[in-house]
This record gives C-alpha cells, structure tokens and sequence, in this order.
C-alpha cells in the first residue's frame, strides 16, 4: 500500500472528499444553527457525532455518503450498522418502489412478512417462530418480556457496558464509570437516566464480561429470580470484544442447570455472519433479537426463538401470556426491504465482507506493531474498533476510555474524517458490500497517515 504523510493525506484527499476539515461545512453549519431553534440540542439522536456541528448528508450511492456541502465520504457508520449492502442498494430501491405503489401499511397481514419470516427462520439455528417489531429497542423489550411470561420470574441479568436500546432493564449499568462501577466480582447496578426507578436497579444482576467464574456465581446466586441473560455476543459499546468460550460455556451451562433463557441480542451482531453470531462463537440461545440488517434500511426489529417460548404470543385460544402488537409491526415496506436486502446477503456476500474485515484488522495491527503505538484494535467479520490502549481489552472496564484515550480517539474521527472517511468515535466501524479491496487498503493507509500525524496526541495515552 503507498504510503504519505498525514500532512500530505490532508492536502492531498481530493476536491469531492472532506479534505481539510472534520466537522460540517457552511451548510451544515447553517442546518445545525436552525435544528438547536426546534430540538433541545440540535438534533433527534444523542448519537450523532457533533465536531462541533455534525455533517448533515444529502444522499448515499454505495459504500459513500454526499454531504449537503457536496462533499464525499467512504462511510464506515452505515447508520450505525445498519445498511449492510451501503446506500441505495438497487433491489431494496426497486422493491420499494414497486410496494410503494400498492400501499404502504395496512391493518391486515401481507404475504411479505411470512417470506422474510420464512427466511429467517430457514436460515437463524434457534429460531422456530419469529414476531416482528419497529426497532432493536422493541425486539429486546419483547424478548425479556416473553422470558418473564416464559419463566414466571422477573429479573435478569445482563453485561456490564452493554448497549440493548432504550428499555430501562437492559439501560443499567450500560455507561456505568470507574467512579461508580462498584467491586468487579459483583458490578453494581447503575442508572442510565436521571429519575430510573430503584426498583428497576433491583431487578437487574450485572455480570463482567468474560468473568468466567464471576458469571457463575452470580447467576447461581440468582437463580430462583432471574428469567434471562440478555448478552450481545459482541458488545459494540462494550468493547467490541469477542466472547471467550469458556465465558460462553459458563454462560449456558449455568443458565441450563437453572432455568434461565438465554436471549441472545443480535441485533447489530447478526451481520457477522450467513447464520449469525451465536453460531459463529457456539451460543446457543433460547431466543434471539434481531434487527438494523434485516430491514435493509427501514425500521424494524424481531423477536425469534424456541417453538415453546415464542408460544407465550400465541393468541389463538384467547389472550395470550405476552400480548403484542405495534402499529407499523411487519408493515410491508419494512418486510419488502429486509427480504430483498436478506436475498442478496448469500454466502458469498459474508465471505466478501470478512476479507476485507480481515485485511482492515490485519493491517492496521501491523502498523500499530510496526510503529510501537499504544493503540489496539478489536472487531470480527464486517466489523473493527481501535483502541487507545497497548493490547486487547478483554470487558468494559479494560476497554473503558481515559481522558488522554477519548482525545486520541476524538482524534482520531477528526483525522479520518479530513481525508474522506466517516469512522465511528467510540464504537465499531463496519464495512458494506458495495466495497472494495481499493476501499479496504485506503483505511488502512489512512490509519497509517495518522499515525504520522502531528496531531495524533499519542503521547496522552
């Protein structure tokens, strides 16, 4: 791979790049000045990445967003993993367009629900039945509902750091700091937002990542109250760090031996692979969520699992023990999107998107080892995170951001940014079909121009 300078990344990038600036151009400016006068700060989603105004996108063709300023970027966020085949994938276009025209929701079923249904079911181990919902947030909800209608207990237990939507249970101790986090053999559970009620913290056992025996204990501990454990099997916010088996052993083997589901939350992690990520690191789960891939850029999210546990939706002989339901629920342009966007994700389209993981890792890793900076990198598949640390977090609060960290990191958005790459601050970067080795190789040069750089602040880590 050719290599410059950062200095010369910066100069060099292109005029239909983000050459030379990191935060918006005039016209984002300007859309940002008029979103503060109508949204309490700016924008709809604590999310959006503002250095200091975000960069507002007029449309995405591919693997590259356009800003409002006419600016191109290589986009490694995809709505936060979301469009696995980049922007304006043709079929999704087409098929929307083609079901635009016959409608766009309606009270009654539609044959596009069973097929996405179908395929999902034929192609996800585990899942007999599936319900589907508006978002991630909702499939999750719905999973810890159906576990306690299932499992007639209450609590659960979930992973410290890790991020499962905005359902006050699965919030605790989803940003809990060193300050709060409490004793690492038994993490306490921590408010997400002002005014949560004590008694949701009562209802949730923090487990660390990877703490083989500490997961042991505290679900035997709970056993007799806990409904589920909720685990990403590669928490995104925690850390974007792989499960060890034996942590998965643990997992299941106690869960079994006391009655509780295991929900698997696959909701960002269902893009690692053909048949997802508990397949792919040996979990075997009693129901899954899944979600963002599946819609092919609509709204959406699912519920799936055990024929058994599902049935708690079932109301064909009366209520059911879980009733369910939801406006926009399987509407049909949501089910056409995910079912063209699912069609096209084949076998060969994962094995596409783990060679480019896979080159993007190994070269940065190299650089990282060539050039002796503090600096590490996580992830699998269509999937990587860099760290400000000297090797490999194995939880949360390994991979937890120090002051001269999160500068470092902040720098490193800015960088990328400048040379025409969208990298996701604080959380993982994901690849899209539409991309190419070229686009692969160009990451990795980029990285390796910041390492160049005079405003890496390295020496803060």
């Amino acid at each position: 791979m050719a290599r410059q300078s950062g200095e010369d990344f910066v100069r060099g990038a292109g005029s239909n790049t983000a050459a030379g600036s990191a935060g918006g151009g005039q016209i984002s400016k300007d859309s940002f000045a008029r979103a503060r006068r109508v949204f309490p700060d700016g924008t709809s989603r604590v999310t959006i990445e503002r250095d200091p105004e975000p960069i507002y996108i007029e449309r995405g063709a591919g693997s590259h967003v356009f800003d409002v300023d006419g600016r191109r970027f290589l986009d490694l966020n995809c709505n936060f993993t979301t469009l696995i085949h980049g922007h304006a994938f043709p079929p999704v276009v087409q098929a929307l367009t083609d079901q635009i025209q016959r409608g766009s929701c309606f009270a009654n079923p539609t044959k596009g629900e069973i097929e996405l249904a179908e395929l999902l079911c034929g192609r996800i181990p585990h899942v007999d039945r599936v319900r589907f919902v508006n978002t991630g947030t909702e499939a999750v909800l719905f999973a810890v509902k159906a576990a306690r209608a299932f499992t007639r207990r209450s609590k659960i237990a979930k992973i410290e750091g890790a991020y499962h939507g905005a359902y006050d249970w699965v919030e605790v101790s989803q940003a809990s700091a060193p300050a709060n986090w409490g004793d690492p053999a038994q993490p306490k559970s921590i408010q997400n937002y002002q005014g949560m009620p004590d008694s949701v913290l009562d209802e949730v056992v923090v487990i660390r990542f990877n703490d083989v025996e500490g997961a042991r204990q505290l679900l035997s501990a709970h056993a007799r109250d806990l409904a589920a454990i909720v685990l990403d099997p590669m928490p995104s916010r925690g850390g974007l760090i792989a499960p060890t088996p034996e942590f998965i052993a643990a997992l299941q083997e106690t869960a079994r031996n006391n009655g509780i589901l295991v929900i698997a939350d696959e909701v960002l992690n269902l893009r690692q692979g053909f048949q997802g990520a508990s397949a792919r690191y040996g979990l075997v789960p009693d129901v899954i969520t899944m979600g963002k891939i599946i819609g092919g850029g609509l709204p959406i999210g699912a519920v799936g699992g055990r024929e058994d546990v599902m049935k708690v939706f079932d109301a064909s002989a009366g209520r059911p023990l879980l009733p369910q339901g939801g406006t926009f629920s399987a509407n049909p342009l949501s089910m056409i999107a995910g079912l063209a966007s699912m069609r096209h994700l084949d076998h060969a389209a994962f094995s596409h998107l783990e060679t480019l993981g896979t080159l993007i890792r190994d070269g940065i890793s190299r650089l990282i080892e060539k050039s002796g900076a503090s600096l590490c990198v996580t992830g699998a598949a269509s999937l990587f995170r860099v760290h400000p640390m000297g090797r490999p977090p194995s939880d949360y609060r390994e991979a937890y951001l120090s002051q001269g960290g999160a500068a470092v990191m902040k720098e490193l958005t800015r960088f990328f940014a400048s040379n025409g790459i969208i990298l996701p601050y604080g959380a993982a970067a994901c690849l899209s079909t539409p991309m190419t080795r070229a686009d692969a190789e160009l990451v990795v040069d980029v990285f390796a121009g910041f390492l160049d750089s005079d405003q890496n602040k390295l020496d803060l880590i």
